[in-house]
């Protein structure tokens, strides 16, 4: 490296965010994920020997995924190589292979292939590097913000140890942002900062578990508060609101996120809690999800959850749905809330989810049983001559509406599909099913003493 080179990066480093200054170089330095960098954990351990095999971090903006990469980068003695998956195309990897089959083949010389944002890879992408790390030519560390068992090639994930980052704690992010306050070698300490506490608990609560958004809001704190009378910047409550203005949300509409906050608002509402269902329709709506979407999953769980305990919450949820396209936002947040707590609070059964479930796992074991003759349609022209209709008795004829007769193909006698259960209005549908077919029942009694 020139004297020109040096200066330059010297440079950058020196304009770069505080959030990428702040990154620790040394596993010592890392705040939080104790889970996986815990001295007696398999990655710390992996790190500290040089003796890394393929791995995924997985886990929410700024949690410190491409952090332990640095960290690894600065700690091993392989070739370290980074490519970001969302710039990247087939050519740069090429010369990433062709540069570490010419380092292991000349020098024996191993390379860690760092891809940030590796969900961004289409499969053709994934696939290409599937044999090098298998024969390892290269030692792959991803990174991503999505499940890497939905986004990433199930190939790779088996070659590959998955790494879980969490959500950095409050005490973490508070650690960080003293840290950013007042070290003078990497964070704002020539400043002469200094931070109140109740701004230092705002911060560390409203940023989230995100370390990133943290250290950009105090970052803008600092250099945008004018000194005080004692000529220090002073980090108030007040100008900690200004620059966090509002807590972030993660919330990709296609992404994991989505798929675990929709999942605990649909168990919220089969669980019968209101307050948690009302709570993740708060966040998705905040985070700027399809009001159609909600009420799509809400018509469902009226169904699948609630079903006949109360055949109202399917009306409800109907016209939930009908009505937020018709009123749109910020009103059919009010209409959603009653829909939800009303599904949240219903009676529950499962009985018609299970009732189809059975019914279509019998089909597929039975195939096409045949219909009983007199349920078959007798419209049609030479129908009598086959006997089809014959012997069908017609229900309104009897009392209750009721006659007991061969509904079921024969072969699946006595066969039931749907159990209503003793909840809400299940319960009046079983005794009504009960004593019409008991009455019944009485009556074939009679006529056969007759």
């Amino acid at each position: 490296m020139d004297l020109f080179e040096y200066m330059r990066n010297t440079n950058k480093e020196k304009e770069s965010p505080l959030a990428a200054r702040m990154r620790p170089t040394t596993l010592e330095e890392v705040v939080g994920q104790q889970h996986i960098v815990g001295e007696d954990k398999l990655l710390y351990r992996a790190i500290k020997a040089d003796k890394l095999s393929s791995i995924i971090f997985y886990g929410p903006p700024g949690t410190g995924k491409t952090t332990l990469a640095k960290v690894i980068a600065n700690t091993t003695s392989a070739e370290f190589t980074q490519i970001n998956a969302t710039i990247a195309g087939k050519k740069d990897m090429e010369e990433v292979i062709n540069k570490a089959k010419d380092l292991q083949g000349m020098y024996g010389k191993k390379t860690i292939l760092f891809i940030d944002e590796i969900h961004r890879f289409n499969k053709g992408q994934q696939d290409y590097l599937l044999p090098f790390v298998e024969d390892g030519t290269v030692i792959l560390i991803g990174a991503t913000t999505e499940n890497p068992y939905f986004e990433v090639n199930g190939a790779l994930i088996s070659r590959s140890v998955i790494f879980e980052l969490k959500p950095l704690s409050k005490e973490d992010i508070k650690e960080l942002l003293k840290r950013a306050v007042y070290n003078t070698e990497k964070g704002m300490g020539a400043y002469d900062a200094e931070i109140d506490e109740d701004a230092l608990e705002f911060l560390a609560e409203l940023s989230g578990g995100d370390a990133r958004h943290a250290l950009n809001a105090i970052e803008l704190g600092i250099m945008t508060t004018n000194r005080s009378e004692d000529g220090k910047i002073h980090i108030t409550l007040s100008v900690a609101e200004e620059c966090i203005q509002k807590r972030v949300i993660r919330y990709d509409k296609s992404g994991d996120n989505h798929y675990d906050t929709i999942s605990a608002f649909i168990k919220s509402m089969r669980g019968s809690d209101p307050d948690a269902a009302v709570y993740y329709l708060a966040r998705m709506l905040y985070a700027g999800e399809s009001v159609t979407f909600i009420a799509r999953r809400i018509m469902i769980c009226a169904s699948e959850d609630v079903g006949n305990a109360d055949p109202n919450a399917l009306t409800v949820a109907v016209s939930a749905a009908q009505a937020v396209e018709r009123v749109g936002m910020p009103e059919a947040q009010i209409i959603l809330s009653q829909a939800v707590t009303y599904i949240a609070t219903a009676p529950k059964s499962d009985a018609s989810i299970k009732a189809i479930m059975e019914a279509t796992r019998v089909v597929e074991e039975t195939g096409n049983l045949p219909i009983p003759t007199h349920l078959q349609d007798a419209h049609y022209k030479g129908a009598a001559k086959l006997g089809h209709g014959t012997g069908y008795k017609y229900s309104h004829d009897y009392p209750n509406d009721y006659v007991e007769q061969q509904y079921l193909p024969y072969e699946l006698n006595g066969k039931e599909f749907y159990k209503p259960k003793g909840n809400g209005y299940e319960v009046k549908i079983k005794e009504h099913m009960m004593r019409i077919k008991r009455e019944e029942s009485g009556r074939n009694g009679e006529k056969k003493q007759e």
